[in-house]
């Protein structure tokens, strides 16, 4: 809200700052004002602040501020900190945290360097701060950019939409700030020999190359027809990726037809991996719900990938998270349609696009009155932190109880 972040010198609303602060946070990207335009080089880095430690999650950055101070780090802290790397083990897990900073200041460095050329040969010696912006948010699965002007706002990158150094370093950046940090030591340990590694990082990975094969597929027969090929595939490539949580985009989404919004609904639904910079409902619970529908097809009584068995509440979670953002999403389309007067499909998408922390838009949210903005700033913490998270945090552990009720059957289906 300080003078000093507007370009106007000007105070910022308590609405507009609360909004932009938990987006950056969340790492979602809706924004009720322009990005580039409203806000000062010192708004912009205070929101690239909260980007870089909303990615790498709030313990992470606390766990780096110790490790750069030379204090211990305690054994409740490591066990927060596997939560935070969606891995079992505490043993090794400040190594990990030493590697995913390395790999992570590394892999964004790399994005800067090189999307700086064309960025310079656009916007002169500010392209080198554009590209840093865009390598962090990129990573951090963000969606923040600051390449909006005067006479055009909230562009996004559909001014390099043909560009390929451009999209293609985005793309990388997304994907891999999106497969998750424990994926990334897999990948490191055991090479590219696949059957060494973890069951999660199988399902990851495999399940990643497929959402972004089959919508790409999708985008190029029927979405982007009129663009030459090569412009056609980079779009289309791009558009398979970034609404897995990420929220660039090099198209008007309004514009779009509603087979290819309800498509990226979805996409954005699934979000990416656990353990990264990605929101959503995670990749790994949609293979494990994929996998229990392929039992009870099949009428096996236990569910498996990859050779391996899958403990019964693990599918269980994965119904519930499933359950709850649906039905959040659902539920915050209809409250957004009665107080906005808009159609259901774009409410819907704005809604799905703030609980996934992905940052799409067809361009409604800077119109949104308040109520409809503290939804979406609910949705967006909450997409963030995590539905069953909240959920623990507020309840009590149950009471064991060796009682069990009477068992009686009841069909569905």
């Amino acid at each position: 809200m300080l003078p000093i972040s507007s370009r106007r010198g000007t105070a910022s609303s308590f609405g507009t700052a609360l909004f932009t602060a938990t987006s950056a946070t969340c790492v979602t990207g809706l924004v009720v004002r322009d990005t580039a335009t409203h806000w000062s080089v010192f708004g912009q880095v205070v929101i690239l602040t909260l980007i870089q430690t909303g990615g790498l999650g709030i313990i992470m950055a606390a766990a780096g501020v110790s490790l750069l101070s030379g204090r211990k780090i305690s054994l409740r802290e490591r066990s927060m900190m596997r939560d935070v790397f969606a891995i079992r083990r505490v043993g090794g897990i400040v190594r990990l945290a030493n590697f995913v900073f390395a790999v992570t200041f590394a892999v964004e460095l790399v994005g800067a360097v090189l999307m700086a050329p064309p960025l310079c040969a656009e916007y002169g010696l500010r392209g080198l701060w554009v590209a840093f912006f865009l390598s962090i948010s990129a990573f951090c699965n963000a969606g923040f950019d600051i390449l909006g002007k005067n006479d055009v706002l909230f562009p996004s990158l559909s001014e390099f939409a043909t560009n390929p150094i451009i999209c293609l370093a985005i793309c990388a950046l997304i994907v891999i700030g999106g497969i998750g940090f424990a994926t990334w030591s897999d990948i490191t340990t055991n090479k590219l020999h696949f059957r060494r590694y973890s069951l999660q990082s199988k399902i990851i990975l495999s399940s990643s190359a497929f959402l972004i094969a089959l919508p790409t597929l999708f985008f190029f027969l029927f979405e982007y027809q009129r663009l030459p090929l090569s412009e056609r595939l980079l779009a289309s490539l791009f558009q398979s990726i970034t609404p897995r949580t990420a929220g660039f985009n090099v198209e008007d989404m309004s514009v779009m037809t509603e087979p290819g919004q309800a498509l990226t609904i979805i996409l954005m639904l699934i979000g990416g991996s656990p353990g990264s910079t990605a929101g959503g409902i995670k990749n790994t619970t949609l293979a494990v719900l994929v996998a229990n529908f392929f039992a009870i097809c099949s009428r096996r009584s236990e569910v498996d990938i990859f050779g391996r068995r899958i403990e019964d509440n693990v599918v269980k979670q994965a119904g519930a998270i499933l359950t709850m953002y649906v039905a959040l999403s659902l539920l915050g389309a209809t409250a957004l349609c009665l107080i906005e007067g808009l159609p259901y499909l774009a409410c819907l998408f704005e809604c799905m696009s703030a609980i996934g922390t992905v940052g799409m838009t067809v361009g409604i949210t800077p119109q949104l009155h308040v109520a409809s903005r503290i939804i979406l700033i609910a949705y967006m913490f909450i997409g963030r932190v995590g539905g069953l998270t909240l959920i623990y945090a507020a309840t009590e552990n149950p009471k064991v109880n060796p009682a069990k009720l009477p068992r009686e059957h009841v069909t569905v289906g």
